[in-house]
This record gives structure tokens, C-alpha cells and sequence, in this order.
């Protein structure tokens, strides 16, 4: 199931999801541009590794000597490929523009900070001596998914329903789509050896709670959760 679009029309430019969206891209490119041997010292030195959160572990000759509770940000705006970057920000592009409505412009940078990080740390607490860098905006984006959902649980979104040989398009309501979305994330986290290499699925599932929990305190006064129905 791939989301396309939603129909749910926003009345405030969403400069900060552009924002975010475009110095993602750019830092990815920026990643890039090194070869493949400084790339993986950048994912390990601007990634979270939850070692050297949670305890003493120090990666050897890191190109830079961050604070790790830095690399909770850091690493929100590094990718590990092509697909990985499209499809977060696909995500980010559907969803974003909505939640940053509903918030404001600043409130959406902090909400979008604490998401992340929050997915970062329950990834970490998973697997406290793990020294497998997380690197990616899934887990602040997780958390974009869970503010639309009780936002918005009734917006239709357009979705790609891949159907072996065959694809469908269809429009079904944000709960189905990120209902589906999340017990995908619980049921993959179950499947998956802690501390494993791979997709932090843990991470997706707490920067979803995250954003379930932040956005009664987040949201704009006159906006109200549980909208019944596109604006």
C-alpha cells in the first residue's frame, strides 16, 4: 500500500515541511559526494548509535567527535539510498503539510525534533549495545503519521495497491491506511532480532506513539482532533 496524495486541502503554506524535505535532499547529496569509505564514516559519525547514547562506546576515527545526544538530530537528515530518502519523503510530503497546519510553523520544528528523537531513543533503549549507527527521517515522520491520525482519521488518501502483477488505484480513509501502516511496524518489530541490522522498526513505532501523544499538546487551539471529514 503506497500513499499518492490525500485529499485534504491546508490553509497555510507548509514552509517547513518544504523546508525539511529539501535539506533532507540536499544532505543526501551531500553524502554523496564523498566516496563510498567517508560515507560510511559520516553515517557513523552524524548517526545515533545506541552504544555510544546509552553507555561508553566511541566509534574509532569518526570524522567528527560529536556529543551523541547531537547525532539525535543529526541523524534525522542522513539516508542510506535512493529509496530510502523518496520514500520518506514521499511520507513527509503526503502528511507533513497537514500537521504543520494544524500546529504552526514553529511548534512543527519542535514537534518534528521530539519525534525523532523520541524514535531514536525507543530504538536505543531496544537495543542499548547496539553500535549499528540509525540514520533516516522514519522515525520524526512515524511521528507525523500518528498527529494525522487523530487528526485527520477520515481524510481519503490515494493509495497503490499492488496486486501481484497488477496495481490499483484506490481512495481510502487515513485510519486504513495508517492503521495498516502501524500494525505493519509492530508485526515486522516481532519478526526482527533486537539490535539487528536493517530497519529500525522499533524507532517507527515510537516516533508513532510520540506523535499520538504530542498533538492534543501541540495543535492549534480551534483545531480539533477527530476531524469528521475533509475541510
Amino acid at each position: 500500500m503506497i500513499p499518492l496524495h490525500d485529499d485534504n486541502p491546508t490553509r497555510t503554506l507548509p514552509i517547513v515541511t518544504v523546508a525539511i524535505l529539501i535539506a533532507s535532499v540536499l544532505a543526501f547529496l551531500w553524502q554523496l559526494l564523498h566516496e563510498p569509505q567517508v560515507q560510511e564514516l559520516l553515517v557513523t559519525s552524524l548517526g545515533v548509535i545506541p552504544a555510544a547514547l546509552l553507555g561508553d562506546f566511541r566509534p574509532v576515527q569518526p570524522l567528527y567527535s560529536l556529543p551523541p545526544s547531537i547525532t539525535l538530530v543529526t541523524s534525522m537528515f542522513l539516508h542510506g539510498g535512493w529509496m530510502h530518502l523518496i520514500g520518506n519523503m514521499l511520507y513527509l510530503w503526503i502528511f507533513g503539510n497537514n500537521v504543520e497546519d494544524a500546529m504552526g510553523h514553529g511548534r512543527f520544528v519542535v514537534f518534528y525534533l521530539l519525534c525523532g528523537g523520541g524514535a531514536a531513543l525507543t530504538q536505543a533503549f531496544a537495543a542499548p549495545d547496539s553500535t549499528i549507527p540509525m540514520i533516516g527521517a522514519s522515525g520524526a515522520i512515524s511521528g507525523i503519521l500518528g498527529a494525522y491520525l487523530l487528526l485527520y482519521p477520515h481524510a481519503r488518501v490515494l493509495v497503490l495497491l499492488p496486486l501481484g502483477v497488477f496495481t490499483r488505484l484506490v481512495r481510502l480513509p487515513a485510519l486504513a491506511v495508517l492503521g495498516f501502516w502501524f500494525v505493519l511496524q509492530v508485526v515486522n518489530s516481532l519478526l526482527v532480532t533486537a539490535g539487528g541490522g536493517g530497519i529500525a522498526w522499533g524507532a517507527h513505532i515510537g516516533g508513532f506513539v510520540a506523535g499520538l501523544a504530542l498533538i492534543p499538546l501541540f495543535k492549534r487551539r480551534d483545531v480539533r482532533l477527530f476531524h469528521p471529514g475533509n475541510r
